[in-house]
């Protein structure tokens, strides 16, 4: 496949990736008095004190005491110290408050358990109906619970931290001096931060003391990672793949492993294993995709959970013998039999034949017969779930009108199943038989995804080419040459050149594909439903389809919808609702 030219980001360096070093921001350390702990209860502000600091050093300060325009609680006005006479000559809120965000603005709010002193902030500026200046904000008691141990302090209330890191200051519960001895909590925070490796503003928010330190210090394995839609691979020191994941922004991404925003243990466990970080360029998201898939089939990564044994696949398969059977196989030959699947797991095979032999009494035994066979017939033949051809109970002409029609079921028209367990659904409902009823519900689900996957998946594979198109995001094309489903080759169109040109060249170098047997011949089912997405989806053109791409109009993908709002339920037993066929033959764009 194509890959574009270096993103023109790749020179520049967003402040999200470089980090904005702390000593060089501002910061507004904030504290607030109230009458109770909610304002959206109707609690109010009584005092509000903030400290401005830069580089270690105070910039200024904000106090001022506000009239609550009610009552102060007498257990409030003890604890802080404020009384109604203090506060009675004291600015409303209403000038209180854009005095603060004046004196606050283009900083960084900080505040000892912020969402309680920024909620009331914010309450009160949206009550004057004034938009919120969208301040960053840091907690400092929600980073001193990842830094501070049992052994430092019992808790991490403000005054106990005051005394771990020998505030100036005493908390008092009035605002300015408990802003003041936050002051110093913050300074005495990031001091010990500083130590694991924490400088910067995104360091210090995304902080958490399950990254380690070790951990932390691989940031630089991202360093040479371009911000470009890829895929990138993580490697031991023997070289062997550990992870593989994809991305619209390759460093971006990878820099995230390295902090608190990856959450999953196994990921942290893989980094501390990793040495290496490769990235490798696509010129489209598509192509990434579809990139991650092979190389996680390829290399089958420890650490990735999904995708790493395409070839572990189910199929139901209608065999090609005087007396067809159906039979589970694990991949498609080329026999000239029909195949539905492929599927994920064998239980779910399972349940989509039992399906079909519910509906279709063909014979279930796996013997060859001749064409005249003479037996003795099997425990479904006294049932009447078996036609038993083996004693010769039923003629070849009869036996065989009734694998054309599972044929047509498998291939294109999926109601003789659908219709038949519908009504026994109803009929162990209205008895009362709910549990067999839902065993019978799950099968026809697992047969009509099944169905629905196989045709959509067939009606791709059978198209010796596809071009098509799309404007991304940043305006530019996108095109794909997809063969027999398979991603052959992806581009991007550049900035001023021939269209048509570049589409001929592209198509040029694409990888040649084969037919082959099966609805997933040429690629895996997943790669083909990427790929299937992306033609699917909003803005696609087809620039040219050699072959019919198109789906029965009387297919399984119609009953999907209804299916998926009934599965809401588990419960719901309602039978699926006819719908209106909508033919769905792909064109290209003229």
């Amino acid at each position: 496949m194509s890959t574009t030219a270096p993103s023109r980001w790749e020179s520049q360096r967003s402040f999200d990736e470089l980090g904005r070093p702390l000593r060089d921001l501002t910061f507004t350390v904030v504290d607030l008095e109230t009458t109770g702990g909610s304002a959206e209860a109707g609690s109010m502000i009584t005092e509000i004190g903030a400290v401005k600091v830069r580089g270690g050093e105070v910039l200024g300060e904000f106090q001022t005491l506000v009239n609550p325009c009610a009552q102060i609680p007498p257990f409030i006005a003890v604890l802080t110290g404020i009384s109604n006479a203090m506060v009675a000559d004291a600015p409303t809120i209403e000038s209180a408050l854009p005095a603060f965000l004046e004196f606050a603005a283009g900083t960084v709010l900080v505040a000892h358990n912020a969402p309680f002193d920024v909620g009331f902030l914010k309450h009160f500026n949206q009550q004057q109906g004034r938009s919120w200046p969208g301040f960053e904000v840091v907690d400092t008691a929600k980073l001193a619970r990842r830094v501070i141990t049992r052994d430092d302090a019992p808790n991490c209330k403000l005054s106990s931290l005051a005394r771990v890191f020998r505030s100036s200051t005493t908390p008092n519960h009035r605002a300015l001096s408990d802003a003041r001895a936050t002051v110093d909590v913050l300074h005495g925070l990031m001091e010990r931060l500083g130590g694991l490796g924490v400088h910067t503003l995104e360091e210090l928010q995304t902080f958490s003391a399950r990254v380690s330190t070790a951990q932390r210090r691989k940031r630089h394995l991202a360093e040479g990672l371009p911000h470009s839609p890829g895929v990138y691979l993580f490697c031991d020191d023997a070289r062997r793949v550990l992870y593989v994941g994809t991305s619209r922004d390759l460093r971006t991404r990878v820099r995230s492993y390295f902090t608190a925003s990856e959450t999953r243990s196994r990921m942290g466990e893989m980094v501390g294993l990793a040495t290496t970080v490769e990235g490798i360029v696509c010129a489209t998201a598509l192509e990434a995709q579809v990139r991650e898939l092979r190389l996680i089939a390829e290399h089958k990564p420890r650490y990735n959970r999904r995708s790493r044994f395409p070839e572990r696949m189910h199929f139901v398969k209608l065999t090609r013998e005087p007396w067809p059977r159906l039979s589970l196989v694990n991949r498609v030959l080329d026999d000239d039999a029909d195949y539905l699947g492929p599927f994920s797991s064998r239980k779910g095979a399972e349940k989509c034949l039992a399906a079909l032999h519910d509906t279709f009494p063909v014979r279930q035994c796996s013997d060859r017969f001749g064409k005249v066979p003479s037996r003795t017939p099997c425990v479904l033949a006294a049932l009447g779930r078996c036609l038993s051809p083996c004693d010769g109970s039923v003629d070849a002409t009869t036996y065989a009108a009734v694998v054309r029609l599972l044929q047509d079921t498998l291939l294109r028209r999926p109601d003789e199943v659908v219709d038949a367990i519908n009504r026994r659904m109803e009929s162990l409902a209205a008895d009362e038989r709910f549990e067999e009823a839902g065993v019978h519900r799950d099968r026809l689900a697992a047969f009509v995804r099944a169905a629905a996957r196989t045709q959509r998946l067939t009606a791709l594979s059978r198209c010796p080419e596809i071009v098509a198109t799309r404007r991304e995001d940043d305006g530019r094309w996108a095109v794909h040459v997809v063969r027999h489903g398979r991603l052959a080759a992806a581009g991007v169109i550049p900035p001023g050149a021939d269209a048509h040109q570049f589409v001929a060249e592209l198509r040029m170098s694409a990888e040649t594909v084969g037919d082959a047997p099966g609805p997933v011949p040429a690629a895996t089912a997943e790669e083909m439903e990427k790929v299937l997405r992306w033609l699917e989806s909003e803005g696609v053109r087809l620039v040219d389809v050699e072959g019919e791409w198109a789906c029965p109009v009387a297919g399984a993908s119609r009953h999907l919808e209804v299916h998926d709002a009934v599965s809401k339920s588990r419960r719901s037993l309602v039978p699926f609702a006819e719908r209106r066929d909508i033919t769905t033959v792909h064109q290209p764009a003229r």
